[in-house]
């Protein structure tokens, strides 16, 4: 049994249009939980067994994961004939696995750094900067119309997240933006703010 814990508008709802995508959304079962929101609004919901109180989280016959990358690449490979993913053996499962990675550990904190005004050398060797992120996403584009070539992908899905709940932070770049367009034009896109807007008022 497949269970994901949601919370509409969150960094859950990308997990839910994945499943969309994945075309196994009436094989999952959703809960809707609360979560502490950013502006003050929120707080733990006592229904939500994720050990921080966050969404998402996924759980398969008992078993918890959590963490959007590492829920995408268990769903990816739980589901694999929607070809979001990359099995192992195929030749883009190396940097199918390393844009993964990529979200969380650079593109996200560099982000939530420049949202709240933070800068310290340290943070950009660490982390990168603005610049170097974009930079990275921008080579990358120029070259394939997607994350990782011709195919929309479980990574174009993660990375453009981040610019569809910030879209004025979307770096002013055609070969960006054109993706972006590419993305959000897909139909579970529109399906996802349907769902979110009906389960926000439930």
């Amino acid at each position: 049994m497949l269970t994901l814990y949601h919370a509409p508008h969150s960094r859950s709802s990308r997990i839910v249009r994945l499943l969309d995508e994945l075309g196994v959304l009436d094989q999952v079962e959703i809960r809707i939980v609360g979560i502490a929101r950013h502006d003050g609004s929120g707080g733990a919901d006592p229904a939500n067994p994720h050990p921080e109180g966050k969404v998402p989280l996924l759980v398969h016959d008992g078993v918890e994961i959590w963490e959007s990358s590492a829920i995408i690449l268990y769903l990816t490979e739980l589901f694999p004939d929607a070809g979001l993913g990359r099995p192992i053996g195929h030749p883009e499962r190396g940097p199918y696995l390393s844009w993964l990675a990529w979200y969380g550990d650079v593109m996200e904190p560099v982000m939530v750094f420049k949202l709240s005004g933070l800068s310290h050398p340290s943070l950009d060797a660490t982390f990168r900067g603005v610049d170097e992120m974009t930079a990275r996403l921008s080579g990358q584009l120029s070259r394939t119309p997607y994350i990782l070539g011709d195919a929309f992908s479980a990574a174009d899905l993660l990375l453009g997240s981040t610019f569809v709940w910030l879209p004025d932070a979307t770096p002013d770049l055609p070969e960006i933006r054109d993706w972006m367009t590419r993305c959000e034009a897909r139909p579970s896109a529109a399906r996802l703010v349907a769902y979110d807007q009906a389960h926000s008022a439930a």
